[in-house]
């Protein structure tokens, strides 16, 4: 069995620097999920005991859910666990595999940057409406769609960096 060679200060930093960016993610999805849950205790306690729903919680959640998916998608992309079909890449050598993962990692740059640029405009365009019922920038339902393409793009930058040096430590799993 080969070794992989110890990484060099380029891909300690990047790595530092991604894992850091992955633990912002996850503790900002995991805090809109507390607030979110909450939120929606507050919604059933105020319409069944207190018969005066708070019309807010609805609004607040739509932001929160974007939260929650786009950066959780992010961090999955970091970590390799977003879903993904590894059957092909399973059913053919070496070789093959890792021009597969190399396309795959291509093709997750460009749709991470286009989901930057088109995210960006859309959160530009919609800056100066606001949200009903709650008065916030309407531009902040696309910020995390916005925050999520640099991510991905990012992430899957790194990941096509590793697979260039010979430094790819993925492992495709079906289970």
């Amino acid at each position: 069995m080969s070794q992989t060679p110890e990484p060099s200060a380029l891909l300690r930093g990047m790595d530092g620097a991604f894992n850091l960016l992955c633990k912002v993610c996850l503790i900002l999805a995991g805090t809109a999920l507390i607030a979110m849950t909450l939120m929606f205790a507050w919604l059933v306690y105020g319409r069944y005991v207190l018969n005066d729903t708070p019309t807010w919680v609805e609004q607040v959640s739509h932001l929160l859910l974007m939260v929650i998916a786009f950066f959780g998608a992010a961090v999955g992309v970091r970590q390799d666990t977003h879903l993904s079909v590894v059957l092909f890449r399973s059913a053919v050598p070496s070789k093959v595999r890792t021009l597969f993962v190399f396309v795959t990692d291509v093709l997750m740059a460009g749709f991470g940057g286009f989901m930057f640029w088109y995210g960006l405009q859309l959160t530009q365009f919609k800056w100066k409406t606001l949200i009903p019922l709650i008065q916030w920038s309407e531009g902040l339902r696309s910020l995390p769609l916005t925050i999520c393409g640099a991510l991905v793009f990012l992430f899957s930058t790194g990941h096509l960096v590793r697979l260039l040096l010979g430094q790819d430590q993925r492992v495709d799993s079906i289970e």
